[in-house]
């Protein structure tokens, strides 16, 4: 049967209906081509659309809708002459049945307001997408969608991009990127999603496990890159001139393009190696994994604001980093080649090679990297326009290769930074905080296990010194400008910390030459003999052994001793060193606890208020210490050479070279009677009374707030108090002192109490003229009791009774000493002890015979030698000319000085000459 067949235009359709659901395709192709007036086009489509099951695959249909829509005969549907359509399922209806069914039938239409946009017009082309969305809502095939749309790409370009823009990214989304996840979106819902929802969704498991960071970048070109082609995801807004008026140019934007940029800048912030990976992994915009055989393109400023925004979020993610790892920096030192690569900028390779080159960054144009708007760019605003330090130029470019070179240099030495730390220092360029972050570095780098190789320290100072400037003079002319993360601070004062470094781990050859040897001088001598000062005590004060020979003293010793052209011997900080390393090493042969449980540390002796009180606890803690009263002198010379405070008085300061003469008498006075305390409390008065008489000085000096010396006379005192036990030691020689043990130490007693009266000062007169008085009464009593034991040997030795009898004293009687005479013992028995009036009157008779050499006492009459009621016989007259005993010599030594002091005592007559006087 060739011809069509003899039915009813419903029938027709009717059978139409049929051979579709039954998806009878070869039926349906001739019927459609033995009745083309009935089976349009647009009814083929409809039908099928309506009644073609959507499990049916699509490359069983493609080729009967590509010949029923194409417009050239001989491709269209033809009729099979040797094949005979079954009509079964129409031939029991009649005509009038056959039209009521035709118009029960509810096809399709082919444009539908909610799933086709209202510009499509084209019945193929809403055929094919609406055919695409069933084949996904009702069969879950979206994995054969591209198989319905490739043919007819070039029919039409919306297929085209929705296939690229939609189908592609989801298809790849839900089945071949990450199958292993629930769809939670069809091929509708995806499509009605707002920009940026639909980009999280493409987006959400990108990055989720480190077994796919491998494949950030294909997500990025197979998802996120095919998304973007379709205009209605492109939004432009137009710009107003400074007038106000709308100008020609216009600003693109694209949220979905913005939202992925946000994504990876987040991504950077919680993981970046994952912002790293898609960086490196992809090449922006321009790489794009398209399907065979479709070619599509941005139009120029959509690739120009693609291109100029993927590189803001690039440079935006290295800030954002937040880990100050090495390996961090190296990710965001990779980005930065990743970017200059394609702004066709040039960089070096790999970060330690930029390290090791350390090449000079190019100044800025301008001053708007600098302050703490700046700052605040590298945390707020990161993809936005305004933003100077990430929008992509050659300025930013370098400033970001910078910071991340800096932060790399400080992280590699021991100092943890992030770029963004290493920006705040840089743009808010605050000199206290520069100088304390380059403390903590040449800290870090004194501590650096290769501290002892020179070329380290050389590498070392050459990355200081490039992270001062970035290895570029300052240029005066751009004053605030960026000049490197201590570009606050002086050069010379980075030069000097190093060079204490170098000195703190005894790099003095490497030091020399660097600062002293250098043809151009890179510091001053005056900066140079300041920063060896400040090293030499600094070892010192970090020093545990007082010995100088020995851990930080030896440090100290080497340091001062490290440039001999610029800090001689003859420098007056060297010889203040020089004295106290000498005054250290001194208290070395002592045993010295200054606290419980804590030996003594040289850095005690520097900051000690009063550092000769440190003499007093030596002799306090070893014994017979005070008999080196010499080697204690000398320590308290270089105490005051040093220029340590040399008075208890806190808050003095240091002495000054013009003072050191009295500041070392009284150091001398202060010590000696220190020794005379310790010999007294071991008991050893006879070392106490020699540095009573040898080493105390006539007379204490005056100063506008009052006697300066306060140890002297105590000590003098405290000697003339001691008196003789069993335990104290014995003289090792008499002299022509007396041979009894007691008259002798009260003698000396005697002695050490005028050395007291000649320099007390006048308000401690009278207890040592009390003790002067009692020590007097006691040699009295003494002396009787000597005369009475010879007056009993003489009187022993006149027994000759007995024949052959031999002279001699009884032995129950002691042996009285032969130093002095009976009648000179009768004498001194007749004298009763002096009183203090009686001293007074024996002081104003001194400073009578002394009249014309004391100016002070010129006024002084006789009556005030006489006591009116107590007159003087010639015969004491006598005795006082001709008789003088030795406690007479030290009274008038003692009192010949106290005159004017104690005049008030024998109401001397001031008005009297001196001739007066001595009648």
């Amino acid at each position: 049967m060739t011809g069509p067949l003899p039915i009813g235009s419903a029938k027709v359709v009717l059978l139409a209906v049929h051979f579709a659901t039954q998806a009878d395709l070869d039926s349906l192709s001739s019927l459609t081509a033995q009745h083309a007036t009935v089976l349009r086009q647009d009814l083929v489509l409809r039908i099928l659309l309506s009644h073609l099951p959507e499990t049916i695959k699509p490359d069983l249909y493609v080729p009967f809708v590509q010949a029923l829509v194409t417009d050239e005969p001989e491709t269209q549907p033809q009729p099979q002459p040797n094949r005979t359509l079954d009509t079964t399922a129409v031939d029991a209806l009649t005509n009038d049945q056959a039209s009521k069914k035709v118009k029960k039938l509810r096809l399709v239409q082919l444009s539908s307001h909610d799933e086709v946009p209202e510009e499509e017009t084209d019945s193929l082309t809403s055929f094919l997408l609406l055919r695409g969305y069933r084949m996904d809502e009702e069969a879950g095939m979206l994995s054969q969608l591209p198989g319905l749309l490739t043919p007819f790409l070039q029919h039409s370009p919306t297929i085209q991009t929705w296939l690229v823009s939609t189908v592609l990214p989801l298809l790849r989304r839900n089945h071949e990127y990450y199958p292993q996840k629930l769809a939670r979106y069809s091929l509708l819902e995806f499509r009605n999603l707002p920009d940026r929802l639909a980009v999280e969704y493409l987006l959400a498991e990108t990055g989720t496990s480190e077994d796919g960071y491998s494949l950030l970048g294909r997500d990025f070109r197979g998802l996120i890159g095919p998304w973007l082609y379709n205009n209605s995801r492109w939004m432009q807004e137009s710009v107003n001139d400074s007038s106000g008026e709308p100008s020609a140019e216009a600003t693109l934007s694209c949220p979905g393009w913005e939202q992925a940029l946000e994504w990876l800048v987040l991504q950077a912030s919680r993981s970046w190696e994952v912002a790293l990976g898609t960086i490196e992994q992809w090449d922006g915009p321009e790489d794009i994994d398209l399907i065979d055989n479709v070619n599509m393109w941005f139009q120029e400023p959509q690739q120009r604001y693609l291109d100029r925004s993927y590189a803001q979020a690039a440079l935006a993610s290295a800030y954002q980093i937040p880990n100050a790892t090495v390996d961090a920096l190296e990710g965001a030192y990779k980005i930065c080649i990743k970017i200059t690569s394609l702004m066709d900028q040039d960089c070096d390779a790999t970060l330690q090679a930029a390290a090791s080159a350390l090449s000079p960054v190019p100044p800025f144009d301008d001053c708007s990297f600098s302050g703490a708007k700046t700052a605040t760019y590298m945390r707020n605003d990161l993809l936005s326009a305004s933003n100077t330090l990430t929008v992509p130029n050659r300025g930013t470019t370098s400033l970001l290769i910078a910071l991340v070179l800096s932060a790399f240099l400080l992280t590699r030495t021991g100092v943890a930074y992030t770029v963004r730390r290493a920006g705040d220092l840089a743009f808010l360029q605050d000199a206290r905080e520069q100088k304390s972050e380059l403390t903590k570095l040449i800290r870090a780098v004194s501590g650096h296990p290769s501290r002892k190789d020179d070329a380290y320290w050389v590498r070392a100072r050459k990355e200081i010194l490039w992270l001062h400037n970035w290895g570029a003079p300052s240029d005066p002319k751009v004053a605030g400008s960026v000049r490197g993360v201590f570009g606050k601070v002086s050069s010379e004062y980075i030069e000097m910390e190093i060079l204490k470094a170098l000195l703190s781990c005894s790099r003095y050859v490497l030091a020399q030459s660097l600062y002293e040897d250098a043809e151009e001088g890179i510091l001053s001598a005056t900066d140079i003999q300041s920063t060896v000062q400040s090293s030499a005590l600094a070892a010192f004060d970090n020093a545990s052994n007082p010995n100088r020979s020995r851990g930080g003293l030896k440090k100290c010793n080497e340091i001062i001793k490290a440039f001999p052209k610029t800090v001689g011997k003859d420098l007056p900080v060297a010889k203040r060193i020089e004295a106290l390393l000498k005054a250290t090493h001194a208290l070395s042969d002592y045993r010295l606890v200054l606290k419980q449980g804590e030996p003594f540390s040289p850095v005690v002796l520097r900051v000690h208020s009063d550092p000769i009180s440190i003499i007093e606890r030596v002799l306090e803690q070893n014994a017979k210490a005070y008999t080196r009263l010499q080697e204690f002198l000398e320590l308290g010379n270089n105490m005051v050479n040093a220029g340590l405070p040399t008075s208890n008085q806190p808050g003095k300061g240091l002495s000054l070279e013009t003072g050191q003469d009295a500041d070392r008498s009284t150091t001398e006075r202060r010590i000696v009677a220190m020794c005379i305390e310790a010999a007294l409390r071991e008991d050893d008065f006879e070392t106490a009374y020699s540095y009573v008489v040898n080493r105390m000085g006539t007379s204490s000096t005056m100063t506008g707030e009052g006697y300066d010396d306060e140890w002297s006379w105590k000590a003098a005192m405290d000697a003339g108090k001691s008196a003789r036990s069993e335990t104290s030691q014995k003289p090792t020689h008499l002299g022509t002192a007396s041979g009894n043990p007691e008259i002798r130490h009260l003698e000396q007693r005697i002695e050490c109490l005028a050395t007291a009266l000649r320099i007390a000062p006048p308000n401690q007169l009278q207890e040592i003229l009390k003790t002067f008085r009692r020590c007097e009464e006691q040699l009295d009593f003494a002396i009787k009791e000597e005369a009475a034991k010879e007056d009993a040997w003489d009187a022993a030795g006149d027994l000759r009774n007995l024949p052959g009898a031999f002279d001699g004293p009884d032995p129950d009687k002691a042996y009285p000493p032969r130093n002095i005479t009976a009648s000179a013992a009768a004498r001194q028995a007749d004298e009763s002890p002096m009183s203090l009036f009686d001293l007074s009157r024996a002081t104003a008779r001194v400073a009578s015979k002394n009249l014309n050499a004391l100016s002070s006492l010129q006024g002084i009459a006789q009556g005030t030698t006489q006591d009116p009621a107590q007159p003087q016989s010639a015969e004491e007259d006598d005795q006082d000319n001709h008789r003088v005993r030795k406690r007479d010599q030290l009274r008038e030594a003692a009192t010949g000085t106290l005159v004017s002091g104690v005049s008030w005592l024998i109401g001397a007559n001031v008005n009297r000459t001196a001739n007066d006087g001595q009648q």
